[in-house]
């Protein structure tokens, strides 16, 4: 795909919307609690998710509990930790589980091996782990053997790279099996899924949405699967006004306003 791929504008109403967090919805910061969503960008995904009837959704490696309070006061239906918890439109929670005893002497070997790396930080999400190192770069290679190394070692779990980070999740969960659980369910089956991500992480998404003959839509430089491409976070609010525009102009139509 290349870079100045434009987006394709929406001109049908049965779409099903589909969003990352960091990187898409909001700027990256230098450390994951300083993010914030705007309150414009809350405000138009509550008008995107009232004119399709609940079909928009968050699909993003936090975890549920963090998107909740990021969203705040809106209650959306959530993909957290790359799909291994979901929380459906009816609010019924569906998580992948994993030996307690091994995610503490997982957690006590992270917290060990990521202390020779000053400046890394370890973040538990419960149920995956994510090692962080934007703040020293010079870190990458070494925590991604680390990394390596532990899915060896515990093979329920496999790696995902990212922007800064690499993450520990348990096997045959990703983004693009959490958007594929939520097309199979009201409000979201029969819609045409529309993706948009700007991370490694965020590639099974968009195959899956292509499968779907949906759009994927990448934020930022970089290869991928998506057909269509928004330069930054920036424009990504911008695409969303125009959405909200749009919205309210055919509401309006179907008032005879």
């Amino acid at each position: 795909m290349t870079d100045d791929m434009p987006v394709s504008p929406l001109h049908q109403d049965n779409y099903a919307f589909f969003f990352d967090l960091d990187g898409t919805l909001a700027e990256i910061k230098p450390t994951p609690e300083q993010v914030v969503i705007p309150s414009s960008v809350l405000h138009t995904l509550h008008a995107l998710a009232e004119y399709s009837n609940g079909a928009l959704a968050l699909v993003s490696g936090r975890a549920v509990s963090e998107l909740d309070n990021l969203l705040a006061p809106l209650t959306l239906p959530l993909a957290g930790v790359h799909g291994a918890e979901r929380r459906d439109s009816l609010g019924q929670v569906h998580r992948i589980t994993l030996p307690t005893g091994m995610l503490q002497a997982l957690k006590e070997r992270l917290t060990i091996a990521m202390s020779v790396f000053p400046g890394s930080k370890l973040e538990s999400k419960g149920i995956a782990f994510a090692l962080h190192y934007r703040q020293v770069p010079e870190y990458q290679q070494d925590i991604l053997i680390l990394a390596e190394s532990l899915c060896h070692a515990y093979p329920q779990l496999m790696l995902q790279p990212g922007k800064c980070v690499v993450e520990l999740k348990p096997h045959g969960v990703d983004k693009g099996t959490a958007i594929g659980a939520f097309m199979q369910e009201h409000p979201f089956s029969g819609r045409i899924p529309v993706f948009i991500g700007d991370d490694l992480t965020d590639e099974a998404g968009f195959h899956q949405v292509n499968t779907l003959n949906g759009l994927s839509i990448k934020v930022g430089p970089g290869e991928t699967a998506a057909h269509f491409r928004l330069n930054n976070v920036a424009a990504v609010h911008q695409w969303l006004k125009q959405q909200q525009h749009r919205c309210t102009s055919n509401i309006g139509k179907e008032k005879g306003l």
